[in-house]
């Protein structure tokens, strides 16, 4: 499994993962001499639909603010087609608001393969953002508004809040699952 270092900002105000003490995986930056399309440009048919769209209560978590948690993506759904948030923890004090510094903790499992991708509880060290500043991906500017000192929050964010048509170790058009820890929250901007 690749390990992950922070989150950093690549291109127009996408997350992305950089891989830290590994080499960058950089087979979809160039084509191959073979001729074959890149993967973003061939065809592949959709999973077949389950019938529904999952919501925040079909997605299973473990853990208490502070604790690594576990996130169990259920079989018989499909992926939201919007963001979607749901406070696990409630937290204490004012929401964060656009220009707040962020501390958070997060987990990440991508939904296509069920696996964790990322877990700055597993490095010890939140990661800081400034909220709406574009220093992350979209689902996450628009996720963490309101988010509280403490708040335990998941967010499951759909391709087009996400990293789109995929790069870092994350696939196109794949749907993301994050617990997020508000380690951080200031009172005010000021």
């Amino acid at each position: 499994m690749r390990t992950f270092g922070k989150i950093v900002v690549i291109g127009a105000g996408v997350l992305a993962l950089a891989a830290c003490g590994e080499k960058a995986n950089t087979a979809g930056s160039a084509q191959s001499s073979s001729g074959a399309a890149p993967a973003s440009a061939t065809s592949q048919a959709p999973p077949a639909s389950k019938g529904k769209e999952c919501t925040a209560d079909d997605v299973k978590t473990t853990g208490k603010f502070g604790e690594a948690p576990t996130i169990t993506i259920p079989d018989d759904c499909d992926p939201p087609k919007k963001l979607i948030t749901k406070d696990l923890e409630p937290g204490t004090g004012e929401g964060a608001k656009a220009g707040a510094k962020l501390g958070m903790n997060y987990s990440l499992v991508t939904w296509s393969n069920k696996q964790k991708l990322d877990s700055s509880f597993d490095r010890g060290e939140p990661f800081e953002l400034t909220l709406g500043a574009g220093m992350v991906i979209k689902g996450w500017d628009q996720g963490l508004e309101g988010i509280k000192q403490g708040a335990r929050r998941l967010l499951i964010i759909p391709p087009d809040l996400g990293y789109g048509q995929g790069g870092n170790g994350i696939e196109p058009n794949e749907t993301l699952v994050f617990v997020t820890d508000a380690v951080s929250v200031p009172t005010d901007k000021g």
